[in-house]
């Protein structure tokens, strides 16, 4: 039986991963940052519920390596625990409880013993809630009539103004329902949240998504000429991405008229990335066959205005959830999927590969062309360029 390789990170690298969740990335785009798949992620924000947990540090109370290295060496001398209590300041039940807990005088080790007190310091912290029951039930009753924790927090704060025990922040809710290990509200109180997450997303991010949805100076496809309609010049193009497994991604672009497909390798789903592709796919065709690019509402074309100052290509967006708006381009990525079926990971294909794979179907002939090719008709555009 085959096992999946376990994915570590290193402490550095959660400490990016936080960083950017935090920042409103998704997933998909952490994942791809590390070169790693999305799955991997999940488990280190679950974790806390994706609540960035609180940096570490050591009570200043606490000993120090360097202590217990003097406790170490003051047990090898045979001193009693008074005369080593006394040369570090401290109290002699102190130094009794960690040579006790960490195998007694003649198993006692520095490193060790600091290792696992660090180790068992990372009990959780208990919550405002876990000493007010009745608070505790009050809010889940709050919550199972649909109420959001701001609003719950808000009521609170007018009903018990003088009353500092009867109040807390929305934020002490959301951290109570997300992170399990405080054991205050049931996760099963999730479910009556709008949002319905299995772990908590920042501000940040919700901002990101409507920022989105919205994509800047967007030209809506309801604004594009009325010739590119009826398909009647060549020159007008559709476009969208097609994903595979591990974050892998192909540009696919088609002609309106010719129903010519090109295929453009892209290294990841960011616009950048998107965008630069498609600039050197443009470049390949005289300016009169590439006159504008619909695309549906997808956050990699952000950049379409660094894609129409480097090209002069006007691009248009579709309308939410209107596929159909682009017919073509979803035809194509249909027949592509005889090629790279869902699942595949597309990054393994070199762009020679996918030029040949959008050849063949150029080389196809189509029954809404006549049983032309799209490479006969689009040959034919070019040749009426020249």
């Amino acid at each position: 039986m085959k096992y999946r390789t376990r994915t570590f990170y290193t402490d550095k690298q959660k400490s990016e991963m936080w960083d950017r969740w935090q920042r409103g990335d998704s997933m998909g785009s952490i994942g791809r940052h590390f070169n790693r798949a999305s799955g991997s992620i999940f488990p280190h924000l679950a974790r806390t519920g994706g609540i960035r947990p609180a940096d570490r540090t050591r009570s200043r109370c606490a000993l120090s390596l360097i202590e217990r290295e003097e406790i170490s060496r003051g047990l090898v001398t045979q001193q009693s625990f008074r005369l080593i209590a006394q040369n570090l300041n401290r109290s002699p039940s102190t130094i009794s409880r960690e040579v006790r807990r960490n195998g007694g005088r003649q198993a006692y080790r520095a490193a060790s013993s600091d290792q696992h007190a660090w180790d068992s310091a990372t009990r959780p912290k208990l919550c405002k809630l876990s000493f007010n029951d009745p608070l505790c039930q009050l809010i889940a009753r709050k919550l199972r009539r649909k109420w959001s924790p701001q609003q719950i927090a808000g009521w609170l704060k007018r009903r018990y103004p003088d009353e500092e025990q009867n109040r807390v922040s929305h934020e002490t809710i959301y951290r109570s329902l997300y992170v399990q290990t405080r054991g205050v509200l049931k996760k099963e109180l999730q479910e009556c949240l709008r949002s319905r997450r299995a772990i908590r997303r920042s501000r940040h991010a919700t901002q990101k998504g409507l920022e989105l949805r919205k994509i800047k100076n967007a030209v809506s496809i309801s604004e594009r000429p009325a010739e590119v309609e009826d398909r009647a010049v060549p020159g007008h193009w559709e476009g969208d991405l097609i994903a595979g497994s591990n974050n892998s991604f192909i540009a696919t672009l088609v002609e309106r008229h010719s129903r010519f497909v090109m295929l453009a390798k892209v290294a990841n789903k960011d616009t950048l990335s998107v965008t630069t592709a498609l600039i050197k796919q443009a470049r390949k065709l005289p300016k009169e066959l590439y006159k504008s690019l619909t695309w549906d509402r997808g956050s990699e074309m952000a950049g379409h205005q660094n894609f129409t100052i480097a090209t002069n290509i006007d691009v248009y967006f579709c309308d939410p959830q209107a596929p159909w708006q682009r017919g073509s381009n979803e035809n194509t990525n249909r027949l592509l999927r005889q090629y790279f079926p869902k699942g595949t990971d597309i990054s393994g294909f070199s762009q020679a590969k996918l030029s040949a794979v959008a050849r063949q179907l150029n080389e196809r002939p189509r029954k809404t062309l006549q049983y032309q090719t799209p490479a006969e008709k689009f040959e034919a555009c070019v040749a009426a360029t020249l």
